[in-house]
């Protein structure tokens, strides 16, 4: 394992990159609506992109077809977009990156589209708390473990549970660094939480259990119960006293 430290410089170029990566998540999100294409949002993405001056990190990553990520309901991740329709009930999961001046910012969040089920509505907040506790146990000097470890037991405090076969990662240069982020585990454990080490946090929480399975397109991800997923990330920088929110809109 090769964890890459970045420097001022680099974590001042890895500021921009991760903030054009949220706006442009946020005005993915807002622009979600019943009767629309994901292929459509995948445009959007495109355009919105462009508009950075900044290039899709996925757009053909190891042959990936789109410029974003859109999984819905059961779909957990790397939903391909396409010709399907979003409609009430939905829970829409976006999963973007830019890559700007030589750096990728990532960051992903599930939408709810006129949801009322309390159980759907309980997994979405979850999974968004999930996050937000990964990054507050983050914390610099402490063990990578511990952010795995608050994830999984916000998730599982819940009546969730986390996927195991898929984890956040490094990101910098790549969009996909050393080291693995998974979101289970003891605390305690793994490599220390260095300044310069920027991660990316993202938990996927399943309303049932936690098997996935990965559809023909060799892509999408669903959970095998049938069950909704969701998915919440932000890439996050470790500094000399805190950690740093990258991907804020």
């Amino acid at each position: 394992m090769k964890i890459i430290l970045k420097n001022k410089a680099e974590l001042d170029a890895m500021r921009v990159a991760g903030r054009l990566t949220g706006q442009v998540l946020k005005q993915v999100a807002e622009a979600v609506t019943p009767g629309m294409t994901t292929g459509e949002l995948d445009e959007l993405t495109r355009e919105l992109i462009r508009k950075t001056g900044g290039t899709p990190s996925f757009l053909n990553y190891n042959g990936y077809p789109g410029a974003i990520c859109i999984s819905i309901n059961d779909e957990v991740i790397h939903g391909i977009p396409g010709k399907r329709v979003v409609l009430p009930g939905d829970i829409v999961s976006l999963d973007v990156g830019v890559y700007y001046d030589g750096f990728h910012g990532d960051s992903a969040r599930t939408v709810m589209v006129g949801v009322t089920d309390p159980d759907v509505i309980r997994l979405v907040e979850t999974t968004r708390d999930a996050l937000a506790a990964g990054i507050a146990a983050a914390r610099p000097g402490g063990h990578l473990s511990d952010v795995s470890n608050a994830v999984q037991r916000v998730a599982e405090a819940a009546g969730c549970s986390v996927v195991r076969e898929f984890v956040g990662h490094g990101v910098g240069r790549h969009l996909h660094e050393d080291p693995q982020v998974p979101n289970y585990g003891a605390a305690g454990r793994g490599p220390i939480l260095k300044p310069g080490m920027t991660i990316a946090i993202e938990p996927m929480v399943n309303l049932g259990r936690p098997g996935v399975a990965v559809l023909d397109d060799d892509w999408t991800v669903v959970t095998r119960d049938g069950k909704p997923s969701a998915h919440f990330e932000h890439t996050v920088a470790v500094l000399e006293e805190k950690v740093e929110v990258l991907t804020l809109a």
